[in-house]
């Protein structure tokens, strides 16, 4: 990619990880990289708009920064103790839309120096409804950013234009499709949730670290099915290694940011990984081999289930035997490895072809 290709930027949700976007704006504008518009979900959509709305870099690496729980997270002690099970959420709104004034203000999205899009949805209809898209954008960027934020349960909803909105990321956390519609040449799309990443103990951390980790599943599904037969733009995909963290983790934001910033210029220092002019699919690509450990595999089939049609069957002994070992994968590729009960395949980096093979 160079400052001539335009491209959309997709930022997604994933809680406090979201701050990792602000590292990934700084990478790309310290190469002149500037997108025709950005796409956001939930901490992905209050990053793009304050980028938008024109907050600088270093600004936004100290608010990030210095934010504790407090400016986000307030439990809702009289609305709990009183409303009880109609509680509107389980946390104030009054911290969050404070923090969303104080980078946005009053702009509506005509008022915006950058093209934003924002990410949300209707939770009475379930209607996916993207702010600042034409016929949409006469309305409060601060509202529809909180609207994006406010994950069920947790937020209360929005009202816009007498609707009530919720989190995007109920139903898109990705929302890489916007950019087949708004007409530009590749999607960068940067993904913060947990990936495949394995939790420990997650049952011991409360009903709302399970909430977050089933969320965290169902995104994903969501994200793979979405992408699994993507065509055109490309998409190139970053995925800064932020999954170990948890999503309403305040103590690594710093570490956050900069692994935004290290993940984006690690992508953009290897060119050749990039889609070319009529290229489709999702990059980078790199091919792998997919190995079955025979003693673990105990014939449950659930890679037949989990994998595309073909790439497994079973033997005489009922043992599961990969049809196409060498492939070339994107990182949305090879999801069924974690359905597999007893981790019996696994996926490896395939070797490279020996000189004299290349020659001859």
């Amino acid at each position: 990619m160079d400052g001539q290709t335009r491209f959309t930027l997709v930022l997604g949700g994933g809680g406090m990880k979201g701050v990792a976007h602000i590292g990934v704006l700084q990478a790309l504008t310290e190469r002149g990289l500037v997108p025709a518009q950005i796409v956001g979900s939930s901490v992905g959509a209050l990053v793009g708009a304050a980028w938008s709305a024109g907050r600088s870099i270093a600004e936004l690496r100290d608010v990030a920064i210095k934010l504790r729980r407090k400016d986000v997270f307030v439990v809702a002690h009289a609305d709990m103790a009183f409303k009880r099970m109609r509680s509107p959420a389980l946390f104030r709104r009054e911290p969050l839309d404070l923090l969303i004034h104080r980078l946005v203000g009053d702009a509506t999205f005509e008022d915006l120096h950058h093209p934003l899009v924002v990410n949300t949805v209707d939770v009475n209809s379930g209607m996916q409804v993207f702010w600042g898209l034409e016929g949409l954008e006469e309305v409060p960027v601060k509202d529809a950013v909180f609207a994006s934020c406010a994950i069920p349960g947790f937020l209360p909803p929005r009202e816009i234009r007498g609707r009530f909105y919720v989190d995007g990321a109920t139903v898109d956390n990705l929302p890489v499709g916007t950019g087949r519609i708004l007409g530009t040449d590749l999607i960068l799309a940067i993904d913060v949730s947990a990936s495949n990443a394995f939790r420990a103990d997650t049952q011991e951390d409360g009903f709302s670290a399970v909430f977050a980790r089933a969320t965290e599943i169902a995104m994903q599904s969501l994200l793979e099915l979405r992408m699994r037969d993507w065509t055109t733009p490309p998409i190139y995909y970053i995925h800064p290694r932020v999954e170990h963290i948890s999503a309403f983790d305040f103590d690594h934001l710093r570490e956050i940011v900069e692994e935004g910033h290290r993940a984006t210029v690690a992508g953009l220092d290897r060119p050749a990984e990039w889609p070319a002019p009529g290229d489709a699919g999702v990059y980078p690509r790199r091919a792998v081999t997919i190995r079955v450990q025979r003693e673990r595999c105990i014939g449950c089939g659930a890679c037949l289930v989990q994998a595309p049609p073909g790439m497994f069957v079973l033997d005489a002994q009922g043992k599961a035997v990969v049809t196409r070992p060498e492939q070339e994968w994107s990182p949305i590729d090879g999801e069924f490895i974690r359905h597999c009960p007893t981790y019996a395949i696994s996926a490896r980096p395939a070797a490279a072809p020996k000189a004299a093979d290349a020659a001859g």
